[in-house]
Order: structure tokens, then sequence, then C-alpha cells
């Protein structure tokens, strides 16, 4: 049989590697927000032909607006967000002349312009935390009534929520490094990527604890560590090909759907293969360390304690 849990600490190391960048990352260069949070402008219009985002946004940064991001829904609708652009000002005249000239011409009628504060982004960002907060309590909650039956299950509740916050962290760390290096900025749709990714990480994760809940009844194994390491390898399979057929869904929708959606998709991709990894490899791994105490003796090992003692 796999031993699995026998090597949790490789698995941690694993996922400390592959956190460690994104982390230092959010640090020095925190999230690149888009309008939704840090407010600006949203135009979108219906343009006479079908155009490339590219073209729209070399108009854009010829008019001062570089950072602008530009998506196109449908076959000729333009939408724009970027920084804040007054209506009626000589800037937007200037850019609505180079688009008829880009286009061959502008129709007015079908414009949508509106202009998000900054207490508006806050007051988004504000509730996206909340929401996010909100949604893991929820969880750890729910998962310690639902093994309320076990000798230890608000356990059961924290490890899941360890597991669900390195996920949440590996996406916000690949984003803070893909806007640094790409300039890909996140908007209120990031922050339902990341609820969804909660909830998938939950889900693989309560698969694999109801496995150890009842493997425990049935004292399939003399240790808990064995036990847990059964319940692992016999719930592996399962994991493995949900979440490959969700990976590979989420891999066509990201090379050939829409720009709009597109960065969406990505955290999801993202997630869903975070989420597959600790729910197999972090989430029980976690259970079992604390079973054994080893947690609680790392947080008992303090270097300087240990000198005072000796100097005393």
């Amino acid at each position: 049989m796999l031993d699995i849990v026998g090597k949790r600490k490789l698995w941690y190391l694993i996922s400390l590697v592959a956190i460690v960048p994104g982390l230092i990352s959010l640090l020095v260069y925190d999230l690149n927000l888009g309008i939704d949070f840090t407010g600006g402008t949203v135009w979108e219009f219906d343009a006479a032909r079908p155009v490339q985002p590219s073209e729209i946004r070399r108009v854009l940064a010829d008019n001062g607006f570089p950072e602008a991001v530009v998506q196109i829904a449908g076959e000729k609708t333009v939408v724009i967000r970027m920084k804040e652009l007054q209506e009626g000002s000589p800037v937007k005249a200037a850019i609505i002349e180079d688009f008829t000239a880009l286009l061959g011409s502008y129709d007015a009628n079908t414009e949508q312009f509106a202009a998000i504060g900054p207490s508006v982004g806050t007051a988004i960002r504000n509730r996206a935390v909340i929401a996010i907060g909100l949604a893991a309590i929820g969880v750890l909650l729910y998962i310690a009534f639902a093994f309320r039956n076990t000798e230890k299950p608000l356990h059961y509740g924290v490890c899941a929520i360890i597991a669900m916050v390195h996920d949440i962290v590996f996406v916000l760390g690949v984003f803070s490094i893909l806007g640094w290096v790409a300039d890909v900025q996140i908007d209120a749709l990031f922050v339902t990527a990341i609820l969804t990714v909660m909830g998938f990480s939950v889900h693989d994760t309560i698969v694999v604890f109801d496995r150890i809940r009842e493997n425990l009844a049935r004292k399939v194994a003399p240790t808990f560590e064995e036990t847990v390491n059964y319940s692992i390898v016999q719930t592996i399979v399962r994991s493995l090909n949900t979440s490959i057929t969700v990976v590979l869904t989420l891999a066509a929708l990201f090379l050939f759907g829409g720009e709009s959606t597109r960065y969406f998709v990505l955290a999801l991709l993202i997630g869903v293969i975070a989420g597959t990894y600790s729910s197999i490899f972090n989430a029980s791994q976690v259970l079992v360390s604390w079973e054994q105490g080893e947690i609680q003796r790392l947080f008992k090992w303090r270097p300087w304690a240990r000198q005072r003692a000796t100097a005393a």
C-alpha cells in the first residue's frame, strides 16, 4: 500500500516551496487591483466591425491609458475598464475620434459609460473580504457539526480551513506574480472564483475526512495514522478522476473561451489543482500531525527559551 501519510513532511515542503514565491510577491507587490476595487470608468459600445482588443488598447495607450483593460463580448461589443475619464471631456472626444478613424464610425447610441468611485471600489473590496471570512467560518462550523460523532470534531474543521487557506494563498500568490509580470488585474469576478475554489477545496477534503470517519468506526487499522493512510488510498483515485475532468473542462474554456472570462477561468483552474493537492496531501496529513502532537511540539519549540534555560 502507498505510504502517503508517512511522507507528510515532504508534502508540507512541496506546499511551502509552491506558496513562498507568491507570498513574497504579495508582500512586495500586492495584487494588481482593477477598477472594481480602485475606482475608474467602464466604457461599453458596439463597434462598426469586428475588432481585436489589441487595436482598441493601442488607441487608448496613445491617449494616455496604457493600463486599460479591453474585452470583446460577442462579436463587436467592446468593454473597456480604465482609469477615471470624465464624461464630455476633451480626452474622451479625442478617443472617440480615434475610434471613428479605426472602426469607420462610432455609434453613440450603443454607448454605456459609467464611473466607479474610489469609495465604491473600497466597499466592494471590504465586502469581498467579509464574504470570504464568513464562508470560512461557516465551513468550520459545518464540518465540526458534521463530524460531531468523532473524538475531536473541531480538528477536522480546522484542518479543512488550513487546506482551504493553502489553496487561496496559492491562487492569490500566482495572480500577484501575474500582475507584476504580465499586468494582470483582478476584478469582482475574481472574488467569485476564490469563493468557488473554497467550495471545491472543502468538498474534496470532506470526501477524505468522511472515509476516515467510516474507517475509524470500522477499526480497519490499529493506529490513527494507518487508518488515515488507508482512507486516502481508498479515495485518491476518485479525487484525481473528478479533478482531472474539471481541469480538462476549465483548460478548454481558458484556451477557447471568451476574453472576458479568461482570468476567472484561470483562477478556477489554478484553485482546482491546488485544492486537489491539498485535500490529498495536506488536510489529512495535518490531522495526523495534530493527533500525534507534532504541531504542539512545533509551537513549544522555542530556541530563545532553550537558550535562556541553558544560560540560567
